[in-house]
């Protein structure tokens, strides 16, 4: 059974949707221009249209945020106001996104009409310029982040990010409950959404409706911050490991054998084990030293290979005194 979706996702981002994720970091509001929210935001990168406040449109941008700093606000109080309202105007309608003002500096007057006439929406952060480009060229390449969402549930262990994943009723809720017990948390259960960070990292996180909850067959729904502790759940974390629990043969009768390999998620590789389910079993003690095991390996010790290199200098060590 195929436990990869074949096709990624897409997400469309708005200006409502912007918004709603910048929250406080960016300390940003709305000033103008409500009913341009849904306007989607094509590119994550961000624009500072000083030449097009000159009036030179050629190659202007138009599907990115477009910001006013120091430099653009002061451009637009050096010109009279007659020539200021015509270079909005000419520049609110290539209906760009949006229009962030940072330093919370004060509108001019012109803006919040040309806003509502265009249905652009006008922000107002309190951040300085270059601060706040970086910060929101970051969310919004993490907005635009290719996405997969995977039957499978997150936790995580000793600092490792492992997804657990098997078909539907082999154990991957109650093993992951025995973890929570031993100190561990859980990150997303049955459904894990998966991203591409700016950084190239494969980030795991919940669906936001089935947040900190899991379904355990016989008890229902469970809130596992209220029985555990707000220590036993995290909002996301990097995919470090991929568990994938299997009945002892396949669909065909066939046996399955345990294995380590590796598994490309957008492109990165990931390490991935398979673990064979047999009564009296204990999985959760299993996926653990997985996780441990895993993270020795990224410091450098690599448990198979020094054995392997034990052995051969044995051999060769046996070779030479039976010479």
């Amino acid at each position: 059974m195929n436990l990869w979706p074949e096709t990624e996702e897409r997400p469309v981002v708005t200006v409502a949707s912007f918004l709603e994720a910048a929250g406080t970091a960016l300390d940003i509001e709305l000033h103008a221009g409500a009913k341009g929210l849904q306007r989607p935001i094509p590119e994550a990168a961000l624009n500072r249209p000083g030449l097009a406040l000159c009036g030179f449109f050629k190659h202007f941008p138009n599907r990115r945020i477009q910001l006013l700093g120091l430099s653009e606000l002061a451009y637009l109080s050096s010109l009279s106001e007659a020539e200021r309202c015509a270079r909005l105007e000419a520049f609110f309608k290539r209906r760009m996104p949006c229009l962030v003002v940072a330093r919370h500096k004060r509108l001019f007057p012109e803006i919040a009409p040309l806003a509502e006439r265009y249905e652009v929406p006008v922000l107002r952060s309190s951040m300085i310029t270059m601060n706040f480009v970086n910060a929101a060229t970051i969310l919004m390449e993490n907005l635009m982040a290719p996405r997969l969402k995977v039957q499978g549930t997150m936790l995580e262990i000793m600092g490792m990010g492992v997804l657990i994943m098997g078909r539907s009723g082999i154990g991957k809720s109650d093993t992951a409950l025995g973890l929570i017990k031993q100190g561990h948390a859980l990150v997303a259960d049955d459904i894990t959404q998966l991203r591409l960070d700016s950084a190239g990292c494969v980030i795991a996180a919940a669906v936001k409706v089935t947040r900190y909850h899991m379904e355990i067959r016989g008890v229902g729904i469970i809130h596992v911050p209220a029985l555990y502790g707000v220590g036993a759940v995290r909002g996301e974390k990097k995919l470090d490991l991929i568990a994938v629990l299997s009945a002892p043969t396949d669909g065909a009768g066939a046996r399955v054998l345990e294995s380590r390999g590796t598994r490309r998620v957008f492109g990165v590789p990931v390490s991935e084990v398979v673990i064979v389910v047999t009564p009296g079993r204990d999985l959760g003690n299993v996926i653990e030293a997985a996780a441990r095991n895993e993270k020795l390996r990224s410091l450098g010790h690599d448990a198979e290979k020094e054995l392997d290199t034990q052995l051969m200098q044995a051999l060769r060590g046996g070779r030479q005194a039976s010479e």
